[in-house]
């Protein structure tokens, strides 16, 4: 029997349906037959569309491209697919906002994430990065907290900016980011003309074990721009999906965007020298002590072809690494290494990484079995180690070669167990956010202390109060504007 043709409509189990326009009845009015499997199909499966959605990151646009390798750091680590000048690695980024849900704008102020993976010849490497170099936070403990202070009041189903500044005021770590968010950076006006960063240090290993520090950089090569907060606010109005199609529609037209990825380096005996803690997520490496060093570039040149099966179902995590690349002490990042996958399991079943965008271009050979969506698990062979049955089970790189794999930066640690909350009055919490306000400029500091009033003028005052004076420690000047602004539009 020859099978239906590409254009006839079929049943999920590939059967020609006849008639997609009537159901099967008794009569032309009369009752509905339950044999009628199209219409049971059509209607089970609608009702089933929609996975949960992301608890953060719901709303995103993805696109295909490659990196290229364009300077040599083989001295620095064994990656492979950071090795070789000219070589190309195919990748899928998913841009995307922070805290609001699907239907969201995405014009909202909020970081924007950067997601990257990378299918290599070691399997996939994940760059899990934001638009910004800094977080709010830098323990993971807090994130799940500082996340319901963006969602919607459980009471009111609104947003609250009490709620968000109390949060803010009562971890002042938080102010290097704030004072990002709420530059006009916290509204770009296109994803392709934006920075990334991987805001985590992470070490980059070589061939005989040894490590340095690194931090991550994509710095756009279409020039930044961002909008005001008006300017945001009116293409909230007018086309909500305004990042998602400007991303779109230049790659349709072969307009193809470009990143410079680069990297600062830290020598390791540098760690205890610093004036703040390197594994702090919410500080920045000084460029002019660390200078950036290029490393490839990035190119997206393909929109997806089905949304929902790439970018809907695309899941990224910084547990995703190979060898010549390690994790580090960081606290958020520690967390961040359990939470994606364990999302990820949620959202889309334990198989998450059977599905085509997410399955590595490198076989994959494990002792994992059955689960939902389970269409490639390995069979035909004992699903334990240590076998010696005639079809034994893989080896690790261990067991196979164990002179020549060089997997992590091995590095001392040693303390007494404890909780360790670092000390909320350190002054280099709020040195690097009055550093930072020094940089901008006359205009951009205006739209800073516009953009935080404007939102932060609506809270209760005795958050108002405390949040004033963690801008003043960062700098006497913009802890006063902020407050002159604020009385000078509550008194209108």
């Amino acid at each position: 029997m020859s099978p239906p043709n590409a254009d006839t409509l079929t049943t999920s189990n590939g059967t020609p349906v006849t008639d997609n326009a009537s159901s099967l009845t008794v009569g032309a009015n009369g009752p509905v037959l339950l044999q009628d499997f199209h219409l049971i199909d059509k209607l089970a499966h609608f009702d089933r569309e929609r996975i949960p959605e992301r608890v953060v990151h719901a709303k995103g646009a993805g696109a295909h491209g490659y990196l290229e390798v364009t300077h040599d750091i083989s001295h620095l680590t064994t990656a492979k697919f950071l090795n070789g000048i000219g070589k190309k690695t195919p990748a899928f980024v998913r841009f995307s906002t922070v805290g609001g849900e699907m239907g969201s704008a995405d014009t909202a102020r909020d970081p924007r994430g950067f997601a990257v993976k990378f299918y290599t010849e070691e399997g996939n490497c994940d760059f899990v990065m934001n638009n910004t170099p800094v977080f709010f936070i830098r323990d993971s403990i807090k994130f799940p907290d500082f996340i319901h202070t963006q969602k919607r009041d459980p009471r009111t189903n609104l947003k609250d900016p009490n709620v968000f500044w109390d949060f803010l005021a009562n971890n002042p770590e938080s102010i290097h980011q704030v004072t990002i968010l709420f530059s006009d950076r916290g509204t770009p006006a296109s994803y392709r003309k934006m920075d990334g960063f991987y805001g985590h240090t992470l070490k980059l290993v070589d061939s005989e074990g040894k490590f340095k520090y690194v931090k991550f950089h994509f710095t756009t090569e279409q020039g930044k721009e961002n909008l005001t907060v008006e300017e945001a606010g009116k293409l909230a109005g007018e086309n909500p999906d305004f990042l998602t199609q400007d991303l779109f529609d230049h790659i349709e037209k072969g307009e193809y965007p470009a990143w410079k990825v680069s990297i600062q380096v830290m020598e390791p005996e540098d760690k205890d020298k610093m004036p703040f803690d390197i594994f702090d997520i919410t500080k920045v490496w000084s460029k002019k002590q660390y200078p950036l060093h290029p490393v490839a570039r990035f190119v997206l040149n393909k929109n997806p072809d089905n949304y929902f099966c790439e970018v809907e179902q695309s899941a990224f995590s910084p547990s995703h690494i190979v060898p010549g690349i390690d994790v580090t002490p960081d606290k958020m990042l520690q967390g961040r290494l359990f939470s994606y996958p364990d999302t990820h399991r949620h959202r889309l079943g334990p198989n998450y990484l059977q599905l085509p965008i997410n399955r590595p271009v490198v076989p994959v050979v494990n002792h994992q079995r059955g689960g939902f969506m389970a269409f490639n698990n390995p069979g035909g062979r004992p699903n334990y180690p240590d076998s010696n049955l005639e079809d034994a089970p893989p080896k690790s790189l261990e067991q196979n070669n164990p002179k020549k794999v060089v997997t992590h930066g091995a590095e001392k640690v040693y303390g007494i167990t404890g909780n360790y909350p670092a000390p909320i009055k350190e002054d280099i919490d709020f040195y690097q956010a009055g550093e930072l306000w020094k940089l901008l400029s006359d205009k951009d500091k205006d739209h800073l202390v516009h953009n935080i009033a404007g939102h932060l003028g609506s809270c209760k005052e005795s958050i108002r109060s405390l949040q004033i004076k963690h801008f003043k420690r960062a700098h006497p000047d913009y802890g006063s504007r902020v407050e002159e602004a604020i009385a000078k539009a509550n008194s209108n």
